[in-house]
């Protein structure tokens, strides 16, 4: 048939010249945090946010050798979510929160799809963005602070028998609503005690 596996292509992030350096002063600075203020792996938390498309599509499929034109099913699906998975250094699984694209609760999954009852077993945390986007902002940010990052590090000092006063690193990336001032002002206003720390932009 004259076929051949072909690829759609884009063009990806370029890493920095100086990656190595960036990311070397990145673990030095995690790593004198953890010697000065003798923080546990269980203290230690990993947040990201990543889009998860409803339908997932492919971008290869057989088509004519030569071809400039390859279409795929699925390409362009837009429908999506955020899932906001957080784990700790010591491999501590947190619930997850998933936020959808709404105003009203109305936007969540039906309480009778199926696998609801077990997500709410595990603690996964259902958000409508209340937004233009499905993406996280600065109210979906607190609700995971208050309601998931916090109560697993208040916990955890009490298992290990550290004082509250104990301090703590969240490590998220470099987001404009993470580093925004407002959302730094309020981490420092309602929890002193955790260090926010950002993965080097690009660098991953």
């Amino acid at each position: 048939l004259g076929w051949s596996y072909r690829r759609a292509t884009k063009a990806a992030k370029k890493v920095p010249d100086n990656v190595d350096e960036i990311l070397q002063e990145a673990y030095l600075r995690e790593a004198n945090l953890i010697r000065n203020y003798a923080i546990p792996g269980g203290l230690r938390v990993n947040t990201n946010q990543t889009q998860i498309v409803y339908q997932q599509g492919t971008n290869t499929t057989w088509s004519e050798r030569g071809a400039k034109q390859v279409p795929t099913s699925g390409h362009e699906e837009k429908r999506a979510f955020t899932l906001v998975p957080s784990i700790s250094a010591s491999g501590v699984l947190l619930p997850m929160q998933a936020i959808y694209h709404g105003q009203k609760d109305g936007s969540l999954p039906s309480k009778d799809c199926p696998a609801y009852a077990a997500a709410q077993k595990l603690g996964v945390c259902l958000l409508p963005s209340k937004s233009k986007t499905y993406w996280s902002t600065h109210e979906t940010m607190h609700n995971l602070v208050n309601n998931i990052i916090v109560p697993y590090l208040d916990a955890t000092k009490k298992e290990l028998g550290l004082p509250e006063s104990q301090f703590s690193i969240w490590k998220i990336d470099c987001w404009s609503v993470h580093k925004s001032e407002d959302f730094m002002t309020w981490m420092r206003t309602n929890h002193p005690r955790i260090i926010v720390l950002f993965v080097p932009a690009n660098c991953t």
